[in-house]
């Protein structure tokens, strides 16, 4: 089992968005970052804990618990001319993009990203580090059970 931080923008998909979908399940479409994928590619599991975090907005943090409900399958966006998300270069036969989908398992208070770096026990995670763009990141056990301990 790995641990997870997946962002998503409340303004796309939300923890409350989230809790609103059939099944409280959502596709994670729209990752166009090659490490990110293959994350969901060659590492995500079903049942993996996903730390959902609300990024660009206003309070960036922590806002809720998911799980990897569904292995990679091609990101459907990809093929649609329409989609902002389109990619001219991908192909059914060949896609180049992928999501899993995600679960909600319990919307949270919001741990904010001033509080998560007042933590000394978390000064390492990935998403605290300068420079980091990417939407999807491994969270170290540790980490995951220090950061649920306070939610």
């Amino acid at each position: 089992m790995r641990y997870w931080l997946m962002k998503s923008e409340p303004s796309d998909v939300g923890i409350d968005d989230l809790a609103a979908m059939p099944g409280q399940t959502v596709a994670w479409y729209g990752v166009r970052n090659y490490q990110a994928r293959n994350f969901m590619r060659d590492q995500m599991r079903v049942g993996d804990p996903v730390l959902f975090y609300h990024s660009s907005c206003a309070e960036p943090g922590i806002a809720g618990l998911a799980e990897v409900s569904r292995l990679a399958y091609p990101d459907e966006t990809q093929f649609d001319p329409a989609d902002k998300y389109f990619d001219p270069k991908a192909t059914r036969e060949s896609p180049r993009w992928l999501n899993v989908d995600v679960r909600l398992v319990k919307k949270t208070r919001l741990m904010g990203i001033k509080e998560l770096r007042s933590h000394p026990e978390l000064a390492h995670m990935r998403v605290l580090q300068r420079g980091n763009r990417l939407s999807i990141t491994p969270v170290d056990p540790a980490e995951y059970a220090f950061i649920l301990s306070r939610l």
